[in-house]
């Protein structure tokens, strides 16, 4: 396999995507790791399987309609497998295994099949003590965009996923790349006020725009980076409420084309005006575990 990634937004030809079958059903209030689930478990509003497996197949149909080629992991009983993006993700022509939480190591077992057609020069596991989730990075041509916490504190959150020795690794193994890092806003009780990944308050589409989310960003001067970086008229502002939604959590095919949740009617109006397709599926039951559309995918080529 030519892996092959080096934006968000190039045609894509190949992916993983997750799957929810067997995926556990409500787990204990003590397992949830993110304030969202959390919410979801308390109110007994908890997607089921049946409803989450449904809005995953819409998305593979999209994928299939576009002649992506689509893996999906070995099914594991009782196991979560559909954040595919949080447990690898490409850079280039590299496969890079995240270390992730310890409960997850099992997921990457089960796209063996995938891992084992590639070279294995080019599969990179970072060093121990860098922690690092694949919904954290973005590469963008010459750039790698990379959210993290800064905090002494980082330890006290779950929800701090990539840290800066990670930052530092990525920094080590892509010396030709400009690596921007994000201090991104942490919480692990309310969802409001927490971005897991910096896909959750971030995403560049089309050629030159980007979805953002200021209140994400605990430092004002990054978020103000980011957009004179794409220029004030190409960004489009999420609120708090559509961030807790996941709007910046759209999934793109092409330039020209992304997959996006059915009721993200501003989103999806303002895309539209931007010349780009956009594919609709529902996908409210998964965002109910802090994830959407870019979590559950993970690219391993594109144009």
């Amino acid at each position: 396999m030519n892996l092959h990634i080096t934006n968000e937004t190039s045609r894509l030809r190949a992916v993983v995507l997750g799957t929810a079958e067997s995926f556990g059903g409500t787990p204990d209030l003590s397992e949830a790791y993110d304030p969202k689930s959390r919410e979801h478990i308390k109110a007994g509003t908890y997607p089921k399987e049946e409803d989450m497996v449904r809005e995953m197949d819409a998305v593979a149909k999209v994928l299939e309609k576009y002649n992506v080629k689509v893996y999906r992991p070995k099914v594991l009983k009782d196991y979560n497998q559909i954040f595919t993006r949080d447990i690898a993700f490409v850079i280039e022509d590299k496969f890079i295994k995240s270390n992730i939480l310890p409960d997850r190591e099992k997921e990457i077992e089960a796209i063996n099949h995938v891992i084992d057609q590639i070279p294995e020069s080019q599969i990179i596991k970072l060093p121990e003590e860098a922690h690092i989730e694949g919904g954290d990075v973005m590469p963008y041509g010459d750039y790698l965009f990379v959210g993290t916490y800064y905090g002494e504190d980082y330890k006290d959150y779950i929800t701090a996923r990539t840290n800066m020795q990670a930052v530092k690794a990525l920094q080590e193994l892509f010396p030709n790349k400009k690596v921007v890092s994000f201090n991104l806003k942490k919480s692990n009780t309310e969802p409001r006020d927490n971005a897991l990944h910096l896909d959750c308050c971030f995403q560049p589409v089309g050629k030159d725009k980007a979805i953002i989310y200021k209140g994400g960003f605990l430092e004002e001067k990054e978020y103000k980076w980011l957009v004179d970086f794409f220029g004030k008229e190409n960004v489009f502002e999420i609120t708090r409420e559509e961030m807790y939604n996941m709007n910046s959590n759209i999934f793109s095919i092409a330039e020209d084309v992304v997959i996006s949740e059915k009721n993200f009617t501003r989103l999806n109006t303002w895309l539209r005006e931007q010349g780009i397709t956009v594919e609709e599926v529902p996908y409210a039951e998964i965002a109910k575990q802090e994830g959407l559309l870019r979590c559950s995918t993970l690219p391993l080529i594109r144009d």
